[in-house]
């Protein structure tokens, strides 16, 4: 059940840097003035998968936070 559950993990992780990669193609194609549709259905898709891979590894009992530390650094505001 470990290697199930290593295996989600790896692809979880995988999904979310490639996530990021997406938003950042989808914003620059915004911020170009461009059609954005098959970039944003690719990141719904995406998100579709990550949802599914969250459930797996819930119901293999694994409820430890998978998070990467940079993203959850508190934001403070711009003066």
């Amino acid at each position: 059940m470990d290697n199930r559950v290593n295996k989600i993990r790896k692809k979880i992780s995988a999904l979310r840097l490639e996530m990021r990669e997406t938003e950042r193609a989808m914003r620059k194609e915004i911020g170009d003035g461009l059609d954005c549709v098959a970039t944003s259905t690719r990141l719904m898709l995406l998100r579709a998968e990550l949802a599914q891979l969250v459930a797996e590894r819930r119901t293999l009992g694994d409820l430890t936070p998978i998070g990467l530390p940079d993203l959850r650094k508190p934001r403070y505001a711009r003066r």
